[in-house]
């Protein structure tokens, strides 16, 4: 399981190592702050964990072994396992206000059609009111046809 004590999640923080870059990205849409690490050691893992307070999640046993290192190995293969698992064990809900980029993990701004306009096709723009930008990369997202998708799977996911 790994060496982090088990609590709600409403301010948690995590590092998804290289092995779960798709559950950093539905923890984002869910609304939990979570940095994907593609490259780098252990250690280095291990360091931005503690400099930013953040839980580590891994596949790799070895990480979770760590002395000073709070990580919790994340089981399941698939990510609806994984992103079950995680939801389960640190109380975790959804915070659409909290919403993250899924991309590059930035906070999500509340634009109207004006901040979209030119930025979407015509039927986005004519179908939604409201739009999110990342405050990052500057990704725009809407409630369209595939919103309903991740509900749904949100929602499976926290109903156990």
């Amino acid at each position: 399981m790994g060496n982090v004590e088990r609590e709600s999640g409403g301010e948690r923080r995590f590092i998804a190592d290289n092995m779960l870059g798709s559950l950093a990205r539905w923890l984002r849409m869910m609304g939990y702050d979570t940095v994907y690490i593609m490259e780098g050691g252990d250690d280095e893992i291990v360091a931005l964990s503690k400099e930013q307070e953040r839980v580590i999640l891994t596949r790799d046993r070895e990480l979770t072994r760590r002395k000073g290192a709070d990580s919790y190995y994340v089981a399941g293969t698939g990510i609806g396992e994984q992103l079950a698992d995680v939801a389960s064990f640190f109380r975790l809900r959804f915070r659409e206000g909290e919403m993250r980029c899924s991309v590059c993990n930035g906070l999500l701004v509340v634009e109207g059609k004006g901040g979209a306009a030119g930025l979407v096709p015509e039927g986005v723009l004519e179908r939604n009111e409201i739009f999110r930008k990342c405050s990052g990369c500057g990704k725009l997202y809407w409630k369209g046809t595939h919103w309903r998708r991740i509900m749904e799977r949100i929602e499976g996911v926290l109903r156990g």
